[in-house]
């Protein structure tokens, strides 16, 4: 009996290694010296038309500014469009949009009266759409002047059918966890982009600002929470390579409130695991590199918090050997580091490692919640956006 717990107890450390640090340490390795895609677009004339897709609810504070972006951008003029759709807006989100369609003739407003989620907007304006490329942006996302020539030279190559952005996160504050989820999404990005040089699997886009071949797009279902992770695993499952550019920057005001993204990251735990079910057939070994991204990046981390609580109880019952009982002193005084951080939190003093495990843990504690969630089963993909420019 106690060789089974052994053995779950050295499984489940095992797993959490192989996803934070051994997967990344392979790709470190597996990418040494190798280049992304050099199949790129360099002639103005050559570029595809582009239509440009953004589903906004409530967006008054950053939606002018993100059009401004647009429309600074080197990309041709005559080569691209934005199609917005405001989800039944209640702030001054559709008279700031009304105002900038008189402005820019490629700007086309659709006010939507019905509260219908980003995933179904997105699908109505695909239909709505021109263009050859998608490029599907988040509101609060601003572009720089180059992003979209970067982002769009890459589909010279008809192997590639999604292209990611690289997210610089803004307004970091040690009062929160910004600085923490800023070091996650670059941690992120940094793997993504040596999945996108080894197998060209990337494992999901961040959402804020991707371009993918209109040809490849499929309808979001209803009531999916996750809509750019399946948008991308639908484009490695026809075969396609999904990419991220580095160097196509766009700038995200980063989250501060810890409440705030423990209940984003809830929705984004449901929706993967909506996406896993969806999807579980690549992680056969006839998909290979998708196969290896998949598990080791994606699906061991969304079980993280199962390993965790395993390696616990399994802790408790070989607490006799000297061994285990200094790994569960191990555990506890962790916990007590995420509580004690906590506390120090409420009178103003903020310790950033300490931070670094609230933000771990309150993560998996997520995932957690977001599992339970996808088995009680989801209805609607309509859920209250991350407020903007957080203090």
């Amino acid at each position: 009996m106690f060789l089974f717990f052994k053995i779950l107890f050295w499984l489940s450390i095992s797993a959490i290694v192989i996803s934070y640090l051994l997967y990344p340490l392979l790709l470190r390795v597996l990418s040494f010296n190798k280049k992304g895609n050099t199949k790129l677009y360099s002639d103005s004339n050559d570029f595809p038309f582009v239509s440009i897709l953004i589903s906004a609810f409530n967006e008054e504070d950053v939606i002018e500014n993100k059009i401004e972006s647009i429309y600074q951008s080197k990309y041709p003029n005559n080569k691209f469009e934005v199609l917005i759709g405001s989800d039944a807006s209640t702030d001054n989100t559709n008279n700031i949009l009304e105002k900038l369609s008189k402005k820019y003739d490629s700007l086309n407003f659709y006010n939507f009266k019905n509260r219908q989620g980003k995933g179904t907007v997105i699908n109505l304006l695909k239909e709505k759409s021109k263009g050859e490329i998608l490029m599907i942006t988040d509101a609060n996302i601003i572009f720089t002047d180059n992003v979209m020539l970067n982002l769009i030279r890459h589909f010279k190559n008809k192997d590639i059918g999604l292209v990611d952005s690289h997210i610089i996160n803004t307004g970091l504050d040690k009062t929160g966890i910004s600085i923490q989820e800023k070091s996650y999404i670059s941690r992120e990005a940094n793997i993504k982009s040596k999945e996108s040089i080894i197998w060209g699997s990337m494992m999901g886009p961040f959402g804020g600002c991707y371009a993918v071949r209109k040809k490849i797009f499929e309808k979001i279902p209803s009531n999916y929470l996750v809509d750019d992770f399946y948008i991308n695993m639908i484009v490695l499952d026809k075969k396609y390579k999904a990419i991220n550019d580095l160097e196509a920057i766009v700038y995200e005001d980063v989250s501060n409130n810890l409440f705030i993204e423990f209940k984003r990251k809830i929705r984004i735990a449901t929706g993967n695991f909506q996406n896993l079910f969806h999807f579980i057939h690549l992680l056969w070994p006839p998909y290979k590199g998708i196969a290896i991204s998949f598990l080791s990046h994606k699906v061991i981390r969304w079980f993280g918090p199962f390993f965790i609580i395993t390696i616990f109880i399994s802790n408790l019952i070989l607490l006799a050997n000297p061994l285990y009982f200094c790994f569960f002193l191990l555990q506890c005084f962790i916990a007590f580091l995420a509580l004690f951080d906590f506390f120090m939190r409420k009178i103003g003093i903020h310790i950033l490692f300490l931070r670094f495990i609230t933000h771990f843990l309150s993560m998996n504690l997520a995932m957690l919640i977001g599992f339970f969630r996808f088995i009680i089963g989801v209805k609607s993909n309509v859920w209250q956006p991350t407020k903007r420019n957080q203090g």
